[in-house]
């Protein structure tokens, strides 16, 4: 590993792959925010159902392609006993469990090679001062696999950005424009440096995620990237819904953009959300959107109980959208009440020149 400072990784020929694109491996970060020394932001339904769902994605996804989990040295043979020997353990020091907004974005080149980039992990926004060793993850994992590391200033997490592998970002405003990350910058400057640092000639910017995202609106909740030329969006026809203003504003700007490559309209596919659903007096941010891709599978969160009926709806869609791959399901209701869900703590390596 060694950290690049003379070109961006756009010069230097890297981009940002589509998900749906070759993989090596995918990483989690094991569950450890458990109350003790001052940590806050513990997950509500305590620490052993969230380790068995972390347990049960990581397991599901060991069967498709390699799984590594992170986790404190000291957590070892807790995290082996969780999820048995197909799953793969990395030891280093973290404070939390989202390596898809902690950790690095890999790039690739047309040689096949990988990079990564090291954004600046705020947090989102500081809204959790304990984020020291998350910030550090990027770099051991450049270590580790022998990937070189491309650093910026500019504060983005991994959720709050798709690629569709051929030179367009997909991204809200409300995350990278807010003040408490990127306040030194413009609109037209966070433009520039993110197709700088994932290889992109296009960014189409959504005006927020969905209501009550404690990301501030990541995208991965909003809408994606399918395959070039198709974006998928999690849809809201209940107007007394406070997602459904959000879905009219954002489904017209995807509607206007075109795709690069052939000049086209985006082909768009909606997904119906989940219905409103309250714990403990707050909304959940439920979505569909929030799957993961891997080797052979979708690993698709679903969420039971008032959403049995879109669940199926769901579960129908993907399996026409991705007739050659397995949907695999998970409860996903656990992890979204720790403000996320299966893509939220994933994060995938492209199948690349790399230890």
């Amino acid at each position: 590993m060694y950290c690049v400072e003379s070109e961006t990784p756009k010069k230097d020929g890297f981009r940002m792959p589509g998900e749906w694109e070759p993989r090596r491996r995918t990483f989690i970060q094991w569950p450890v925010r458990d109350g003790k020394n001052g940590r806050t932001g513990l997950w509500p339904d305590g620490m052993e159902v969230i380790k068995e769902t972390y347990a049960k994605v990581a397991k599901a996804i060991a069967e498709y392609e390699e799984l590594v989990m992170i986790a404190p040295g000291c957590m070892y043979e807790e995290v082996k006993g969780y999820c048995g020997d197909k799953v793969k353990i990395c030891s280093l020091p973290i404070d939390d469990s989202w390596i898809r907004d902690n950790g690095p974005t890999f790039l690739v080149n047309e040689n096949q090679e990988l990079a990564e980039v090291k954004w600046r992990f705020t947090s989102y926004g500081e809204k959790y001062q304990t984020h020291y060793n998350d910030s550090k993850i990027p770099e051991h994992l450049g270590i580790i696999y022998d990937v070189p590391v491309y650093s910026t200033h500019l504060a983005v997490e991994g959720g709050g950005i798709h690629s569709d592998g051929q030179g367009t970002i997909l991204t809200t405003e409300s995350v990278l424009l807010k003040d408490s990350r990127n306040s030194q910058y413009t609109k037209e400057e966070v433009t520039y440096l993110l197709e700088e640092y994932l290889g992109g000639d296009q960014v189409i910017w959504l005006k927020s995620g969905l209501y009550g995202d404690l990301t501030d609106g990541h995208v991965d909740n909003t809408a994606c990237f399918v395959k070039p030329g198709v974006i998928m969006a999690q849809a809201c026809y209940d107007k007394n819904d406070p997602d459904y203003e959000i879905f009219k504003t954002n489904l017209e700007i995807l509607k206007a953009a075109r795709d690069r490559s052939s000049g086209l309209p985006y082909e768009i596919i909606e997904v119906e959300k989940p219905p409103v659903t309250y714990y403990k007096g707050q909304i959940l941010t439920l979505s569909y959107i929030n799957y993961l891709p891997v080797t052979g599978a979708i690993i698709l969160p679903v969420f039971g109980g008032t959403a049995e009926e879109t669940d199926k709806k769901a579960v129908e869609l993907f399996k026409k959208v991705f007739p050659d791959k397995d949907i695999v399901t998970i409860d996903g209701t656990p992890i979204c009440r720790g403000g996320g869900c299966i893509h939220c703590i994933t994060q995938q390596m492209p199948l690349g020149k790399s230890l």
